[in-house]
């Protein structure tokens, strides 16, 4: 991974040096990079106050963080007790399968990062999984696979329409995938 230190020196210039500086940061380095590179990290405690301690401490602590790269796009599975009693188990199933990947990986592609979760908080929608801070809800083995294809289909436009920038999640009002 090639360093960008300027990126780097603009946001420790725009959050400061001291320790409070820390989270924020660390924060505006995973937004860059979808996770915390060494490197990068080498880098802040060489031109901040915050220690290696600290930053280790921070970026192991809180779940938000990642030491390792994840896929443009994260897909939480959600396993709490609604949508394990719907079926989670086999949406979970069904998307390593269709995906080439376990939990807890990266597709080849790096598009996307699947992970079982205890909760997202939907259980109304319940199974349900959430594609970065999109969900989609009353899902089974075939409806999970027919959204991460629509979600791929609507990433490829979007990254068409606007190939200068990188694709965002495609934006839904629905909580519950179109077509399904």
């Amino acid at each position: 991974m090639e360093l960008d230190t300027a990126f780097l020196d603009r946001i420790i210039n725009q959050h400061g040096t001291s320790g409070h500086a820390c989270i924020p940061i660390l924060q505006d380095v995973q937004a860059e990079w979808r996770y915390l590179p060494w490197e990068a990290l080498e880098y802040i405690c060489e031109h901040t106050e915050i220690t290696p301690t600290q930053v280790s401490g921070v970026a192991t602590f809180y779940a938000q963080f990642r030491l390792t790269p994840v896929g443009k796009h994260v897909v939480k599975v959600c396993h709490g007790t609604a949508c394990h009693v719907g079926g989670a188990e086999g949406v979970s199933e069904a998307l390593e399968e269709h995906l080439c990947c376990k939990s807890g990986e990266t597709t080849r592609d790096e598009m996307f990062t699947l992970e079982k979760v205890a909760c997202v908080g939907c259980c109304s929608l319940a199974p349900c999984v959430m594609i970065g801070n999109t969900t989609f809800g009353r899902l089974d083995r075939k409806k999970v696979v027919n959204v991460i294809e629509e979600f791929k289909a609507k990433a490829q436009t979007e990254q068409d329409l606007h190939s200068d920038t990188e694709p965002a999640d495609p934006p839904t009002n629905s909580l519950i995938p179109p077509s399904i």
